[in-house]
């Protein structure tokens, strides 16, 4: 499904159920926010974005352990989940999406290469994470972690 329609899919739903959802954005710096808010009414189910960058603002606002972020290093799963359940439940919302990555073209290693995202989902009875790869350029990179990170949404509310 394109991006478009899935946004669209997405907010029908999310409107109709009367879920409310904030995000934790890194990888992505706001731009799934900004899809989002690009339909009209989106006020009815997106309460806020928070591009949370810096670890000290996952930790600040967010409520990420300062210990898992040393222990996991910020792009990871551990990460991405806690991310995604500190969004939700500092939000006071039904689901918290988060990511975090390296979008490129530098910052990647051998073990956390660039392109590598990691997206996650929290509602009240789960929080899950995914981890993808991508290979394209940065804004491309970025591009393809909103997508993602939409599928994600899209599965876990349909």
């Amino acid at each position: 499904m394109k991006k478009e329609q899935l946004i669209k899919e997405i907010s029908k739903i999310l409107k109709k159920e009367k879920i409310k959802i904030a995000i934790a954005e890194s990888a992505t710096g706001g731009l799934i926010s900004n899809f989002l808010t690009n339909i009209s009414g989106s006020s009815e189910f997106f309460d806020r974005g928070l591009v949370t960058y810096s670890n000290n603002s996952k930790i600040e606002i967010l409520g990420v352990s300062k210990d898992l972020i040393e222990k996991h290093g910020a792009v990871s799963k551990e990460i991405a989940e806690a991310m995604a359940e500190g969004a939700r439940i500092n939000s006071k919302v039904d689901i918290g999406l988060s990511t975090t990555g390296i979008a490129g073209p530098t910052g990647g290693s051998k073990d956390k290469p660039v392109g590598l995202v990691y997206i996650g989902y929290s509602d009240k009875n789960k929080t899950i994470s995914k981890k993808f790869i991508f290979n394209g350029l940065r804004l491309e990179n970025k591009e393809s972690f909103c997508k993602a990170a939409l599928n994600l949404l899209f599965k876990n509310i349909k």
